[in-house]
């Protein structure tokens, strides 16, 4: 990478930082004040989601196009993927709707950068906890200011997985055989509303993993570049990026990846 490209590439990791960190609070005062809201405006929690949704994505978007107009946007609810920006910036204002909705701190903003169709910078604001994890290629990766680690597990029954599953993902089949197969094993795992939170949680080693049969490129990116900064591994690491398709997703410590592939169905690269 040219230095030009390094020093632009130093801009724009501030900016996602301070940008998801804008986000996170813009997304916490809807959050705590979900009830009151709905309340007053007479509408469902669910009319609460798409506009606090909206409302931060705007922000975000915003931000971005104020710093660095050249560059691109890309989120659900701009979904070009014809872009010939050399950055593209890949967004998901709150991942984990179903926590925010019902009040379970496990819901997070989400930021990722991509340079010549490359992830290069990950960010996961949690505001519940005061946490964003974030990373750039080749500088590592942190929570705040503490430098993250995988876990150092060796074998399965090391550490916890973290799993997750969507409506895009048919059939359910397949993961109820890997889960099947993870429990004979003596593995054990946890499932939380946000597939991006955990992602981030395998890089801080807090997971020893994260298995997806389906996720969408706004919620994994960040946290694929944060493993790769981590020391970790991922079914990404050679495979072609598209942002309009999600597809599974396998990333954890180097130790442990070869075992979790051998028990799907279909193992990744």
């Amino acid at each position: 990478m040219s230095s030009a490209t390094l020093t632009e590439l130093d801009a724009r990791y501030r900016a996602a930082c301070e940008v998801a960190s804008a986000a996170g609070s813009r997304a916490m005062s809807w959050y705590q004040q979900r009830h009151q809201w709905v309340a007053e405006q007479n509408k469902a929690l669910q009319d609460l989601v798409y506009e606090a949704e909206s409302n931060v994505e705007q922000l975000i978007t915003y931000l971005i196009n104020e710093r660095f107009p050249q560059d691109d946007v890309f989120s659900k609810m701009q979904c070009d993927s014809g872009s010939q920006a050399r950055f593209v910036w890949v967004i998901e204002p709150i991942n984990g709707t179903s926590s925010f909705l019902n009040g379970t701190h496990n819901w997070c903003i989400t930021l990722a950068l991509l340079c010549d169709d490359k992830p290069v910078i990950g960010v996961v604001c949690d505001p519940n906890h005061q946490e964003t994890f974030h990373a750039c290629r080749g500088k590592g990766a942190w929570v705040n200011q503490r430098p993250l680690r995988v876990h150092s597990a060796g074998q399965l029954t090391q550490g916890v997985l973290g799993l997750g599953s969507s409506s895009a993902a048919q059939p359910a089949a397949p993961l109820l055989e890997f889960i099947g197969a993870l429990l004979q094993q003596g593995g054990m795992f946890i499932r939380s509303d946000s597939g991006a939170l955990m992602c981030a949680w395998s890089a801080a080693g807090r997971l020893i993993g994260y298995y997806e049969p389906c996720m969408q490129p706004q919620a994994s990116l960040p946290g694929i570049v944060l493993m790769q900064e981590a020391g970790g591994q991922t079914n990404y690491d050679h495979q072609p990026l598209q942002l309009t398709q999600g597809k599974p997703l396998l990333l954890a410590s180097p130790a442990v990846y070869p075992s979790l592939n051998a028990l799907l169905a279909e193992p990744l690269l």
